[in-house]
């Protein structure tokens, strides 16, 4: 019996090795497929791709500083795939992280200059104030489709205008200091995160880290994560099972929210000091899509899929500036993952409603 056990929890860790190579594989593949069409390109355009993704690997590895801005790219993009993770746990897509971004960073800004505290009060507050504003943003949302069955792709996307021009009022009206500068004033410094000495990159990548590590535990090691999955992968058998399904719509969302809010005040606390009235969605929430989907929905895996696009976004400058590439090919290898990620989605989707069929084929023959 003894033996059989072993042989058996042997299997057992050979087949949970195999799952974590086959997840990992398709990212993989779709990393190398963009990066060769990229060098299809750029061939076609008459330029080096081996002298491009030199430029690429050096503007991010080549030097501590290249490096750092590598680490500052990469932070708000660690929020915002966060978020769209977490949502999509539970089976909804927050497509709507730039307004969550954008409402954060304005009501972090307005903490951040109105009161004066000590640090140790002050920071927390201010991150405090994006985590709740950017959490009621995405949790009505989630609230909407509980209660009322309205789709939270049309929400989030009406929210992000709303969001937007709501913000760009306040900050070119009201909040705006004096001057020609459609901007609020600067925070104080005791709301203004620690900064490398001599470089942009700021705790916010601590924090940033700190949060995909708490995501991970929240999800895989707690009830609320058990029953926020449980939904995503059945809302009818959660239900079934006693879980409720719009309370936990609501709380996925919040938190969805809140992660992207996180992002917006990070990026006023620890790099601008200030909020500037926008003129255009910043772009964050809409990556971070992207990177959700390349980091396989899991917080390791969105930290990881970051920090590429992370170097993507940092190279793309550098390769047009150096190597005369056109930074919209960055975009194209950008788009060529996606679509590799995707299609596995669909193909996965594809296979499992060919199982089903065949299952209920084989179930009346019987």
């Amino acid at each position: 019996m003894d033996r059989d056990k072993t042989i058996a929890e042997e299997r057992k860790g050979q087949q949970s090795f195999l799952n974590y190579i086959s997840v990992l594989l398709m990212p993989v593949i779709a990393v190398i497929f963009g990066l060769l069409i990229g060098a299809i390109f750029m061939k076609l355009i008459g330029k080096n791709p081996l002298q491009a993704y030199q430029v690429l690997w050096n503007s991010s590895f080549g030097s501590l500083r290249g490096f750092y801005e590598t680490l500052v790219n990469t932070t708000p993009l660690i929020f915002t795939g966060l978020a769209v993770a977490f949502a999509f746990r539970c089976g909804l897509f927050n497509i709507g992280g730039d307004g969550q971004f954008l409402i954060a960073y304005t009501a972090t800004a307005w903490v951040g200059y109105v009161i004066s505290l000590p640090w140790f009060i002050h920071i927390p507050l201010a991150l405090l104030a994006g985590i709740i504003l950017g959490g009621v943003w995405g949790g009505f949302a989630g609230y909407l489709k509980a209660t009322l069955g309205v789709h939270e792709v049309i929400t989030t996307i009406m929210m992000n205008y709303i969001s937007l021009y709501f913000t760009g009022y306040l900050i070119g009206g009201p909040l705006m200091k004096p001057g020609a500068l459609p901007a609020t004033p600067k925070i104080l410094e005791s709301a203004r995160l620690w900064r490398v000495p001599h470089s942009r990159l700021n705790l916010g990548f601590m924090i940033a880290l700190i949060a995909a590590a708490l995501i991970y535990y929240l999800l895989w090691k707690t009830t609320i994560g058990y029953e926020v999955r449980a939904v995503g992968l059945n809302p009818d058998g959660a239900e079934y099972g006693g879980i409720s399904v719009a309370r936990n719509m609501v709380l996925a969302m919040f938190i969805s929210g809140a992660l992207a809010g996180l992002a917006g005040s990070v990026q006023v606390m620890g790099l601008e000091y200030r909020a500037y009235q926008p003129f255009g969605f910043i772009g964050y929430g809409f990556t971070g899509i992207a990177v959700a989907l390349l980091g396989k929905n899991h917080p390791g895996g969105v930290v990881l899929s970051a920090l590429l696009f992370g170097i993507l976004s940092r190279g793309a400058m550098q390769m047009q500036s150096l190597a005369g590439v056109p930074k919209e090919v960055i975009e194209i290898i950008q788009a060529i993952i996606i679509f590799f990620v995707a299609a596995e989605y669909m193909f996965t989707l594809i296979a499992r409603k060919i199982k089903r069929r065949r299952g209920g084929i084989s179930l009346v023959n019987q």
